[in-house]
């Protein structure tokens, strides 16, 4: 199978030398319940030698939207295209990706949220009927050209399934919602991770890395490729449980995987703010931090662990967050 890049780079951590993402559904751990729908909708896909139907991929980054969206090309037996919601800035960047697609191809896109109006007008006829209208000339002596083209598959890719649009998510036959890992499915990425990249890995290490990953595969990847780092500079290259922590300890990722971001939005909220509640354009201007990399980046997570709660009058610090910080409640704090 061809796999070409069309445009969007990704994260250098998406990039090893080694690839060390699953190609099929079998390899692929976690997300038992969405894996089994979507073995079910290939199989009948192909027994019909159709395109699957088109798919929506939503939860926070890192979960393996992008790896499933390959599997399913895998899995098909077509040609993946790839880009981005950003990357495609004018209808006819994506009139000219749509018209080289070969029959039953995957197109993907990922944050597929950010695509521009005017192009996702032109997804409208091109997911429901296979075919695009391009407007040639401007003026009295514009002329409208349909083109026709190969039945497809776009695979979507939000981590914010509420900014797209009614008429684009009612365009997709099938919706995915990824949730986070647990701890064994991690551990068992990070043992298959070390296998393909050479690492010895303990499975007491692998699980000590899975707890502090923040549920999520892409994490779990790249702590395990530092702790690699510092195995083979302060050990003997194995990692085994101790290695691992003094690897985190040195990263500054605590016993429940935050990281410094982290520490910093909780003891904000609870320093600066009496623990809330506090909106989240005030929350974020005091870190000097974008908005958009607190609501997908750090409060997923700290919303699963309990740490903290989202009210109509702001983010609040919860009980469980004091407790983990070793602070204590200010006796004049208003709860909203």
């Amino acid at each position: 199978m061809r796999t070409e890049r069309i445009a969007g780079a990704e994260p250098e951590d998406e990039q090893p030398m080694i690839n060390i993402r699953p190609s099929t559904l079998d390899d692929f751990v976690g997300q038992e319940e969405s894996k089994e729908k979507l073995r079910i909708f290939l199989a009948a896909a192909k027994n019909r030698e159709e395109p699957l139907d088109h798919v929506l991929l939503q939860g926070p980054p890192g979960l393996g939207k992008t790896t499933l969206a390959q599997i399913v090309a895998s899995e098909m037996g077509v040609d993946i295209r790839i880009s981005s919601g950003p990357a495609i800035e004018k209808a006819g960047d994506l009139a000219a990706i749509l018209t080289n697609l070969r029959p039953h191809d995957v197109f993907f896109i990922d944050e597929i949220h950010r695509l521009r109006r005017n192009v996702e007008e032109i997804l409208y006829p091109a997911m429901e009927d296979y075919k695009i209208d391009i407007i040639l000339g401007e003026g009295t002596n514009a002329q409208s050209l349909r083109i026709d083209l190969p039945p497809f598959t776009l695979v979507g890719a939000t981590t914010r399934a509420g900014l797209i649009s009614a008429p684009m998510r009612d365009r997709f036959e099938v919706s995915f919602r990824l949730g986070f890992y647990t701890v064994e499915d991690l551990r068992t990425i990070i043992i298959r991770a070390g296998q393909i990249l050479g690492i010895e890995v303990s499975v007491d290490g692998a699980e000590e890395l899975a707890r502090r990953a923040r549920g999520t595969p892409r994490i779990a990847n790249r702590l395990l490729r530092r702790t690699r780092d510092y195995a083979e500079v302060r050990g003997d290259g194995r990692i085994d449980r101790d290695i691992a922590r003094q690897s985190l300890d040195l990263l500054r990722i605590d016993e429940a995987g935050l990281d410094e971001l982290d520490h910093a939005v909780l003891n904000a909220l609870i320093s600066k703010f009496d623990g809330g509640p506090v909106g989240l354009e005030t929350l974020a201007a005091s870190l000097s931090e974008e908005r958009d990399t607190i609501t997908d980046v750090v409060e997923p997570y700290l919303l699963q662990k309990g740490f903290i709660q989202r009210t109509p009058q702001g983010r609040i610090a919860t009980d469980r967050a004091y407790v983990h910080l070793g602070s204590e409640r200010s006796d004049n704090r208003l709860f909203g």
